[in-house]
């Protein structure tokens, strides 16, 4: 009995572990693969996205040197004109 469980373990250790190795290497493989795949997409996608707020935060940074400039250039007749403004009816 306990040569028969020795023969069986022998017989798996020879053939079955070698086998799932060779297996298990392609796997392994095809899972790393696949991964830097998504990781490489990601990257993609984060720096496109950053791009994007770049471009965005720019824009808004334009903006408000506009508003700065009107501010400062004109002073005291944005605040008289905003005041017009409230008092003007709509139609």
């Amino acid at each position: 009995m306990l040569e028969d469980l020795l023969k069986a373990f022998t017989v798996l250790v020879v053939i079955g572990l070698p086998v799932t190795l060779i297996f298990g290497q392609g796997l392994i493989k095809r899972f790393l693969e696949h991964r830097e795949k998504k990781l490489e997409i990601e990257a993609r996608m984060t720096a496109e996205k950053a791009a994007q707020y770049a471009a965005h935060t720019e824009r808004l940074e334009q903006r408000v040197r506009v508003l700065e400039r009107i501010v400062t250039e004109k002073g005291i007749a944005v605040s008289d004109e905003i005041e017009r403004l409230r008092h003007t009816p709509i139609n």
